[in-house]
């Protein structure tokens, strides 16, 4: 089950970004630097290489104690074991989602809107990913969030919101006070060479945003 604790720092995987390091690589090293929770997002690979992936950065996630999140693909989900899938508003319907995994596994669903927020609680969301925050260049179609919006969307559900959309260590900082539970972060972290470090810091960053630290 999903402890709010969880959603601190999100480490949202990018193949395309890895440059010298393998994904087991980055991604562990974002987990040492701090990383809390990992979504694997393969939108590029076919099923087989998508499973595998997921059975091997699983076995990373678990050393770390730190949960597995598999994109877009309950199937998958299932198959190795992850502890979760986060699906976006275009997604298989949570409650189809529900049944393939039963009530323990987590489910975390895509609100741009408090309306959708809202709509995605009551059909039994876990937490809900919301942006994107600052544009991104991981997703063509995801239009910039305002913080005011972001802030509703928190002010709406009783389940925890992490903020997602071309954050990192310079921009983070202006989270603060909306509400969420935690950052969800894609190139700051995967792109970078130096991927613990970048981790590292969002961390610190991420305890101050959500009020856990002073």
């Amino acid at each position: 089950m999903l402890k709010k604790e969880n959603l601190l720092l999100y480490a949202i995987t990018d193949s395309s970004a890895l440059g010298a390091f393998t994904l087991e690589e980055k991604t562990e090293l974002a987990l040492k630097g701090g990383a809390t929770m990992i979504q694997l997002r393969e939108k590029h690979a076919d099923p087989e290489t998508f499973l595998q992936d997921a059975i091997r950065i699983k076995e990373i996630c678990r050393r770390y104690s730190a949960p597995l999140i598999i994109n877009d693909n309950p199937e998958i989900a299932l198959k190795s074991g992850a502890d979760g899938v986060h699906l976006g508003q275009g997604d298989m319907d949570i409650k189809e989602a529900r049944k393939i995994l039963g009530d323990n596994v987590i489910i975390g669903i895509t609100a741009r809107t408090p309306e959708q927020a809202a709509e995605a609680e009551k059909n039994g969301a876990d937490y809900l990913g919301s942006g994107a925050v600052f544009g991104t260049s991981t997703k063509a179609d995801a239009k910039p969030m305002s913080k005011e919006t972001l802030k509703k969307i928190c002010e709406t559900v009783k389940i925890p919101v992490v903020a997602i959309g071309g954050i990192n260590e310079t921009n983070a900082p202006q989270l603060k006070g909306t509400g969420i539970a935690g950052l969800a972060v894609v190139s700051a972290i995967y792109s970078s060479d130096e991927p613990e470090k970048v981790a590292s810091e969002l961390k610190k960053i991420a305890l101050g945003v959500t009020g856990n630290e002073a």
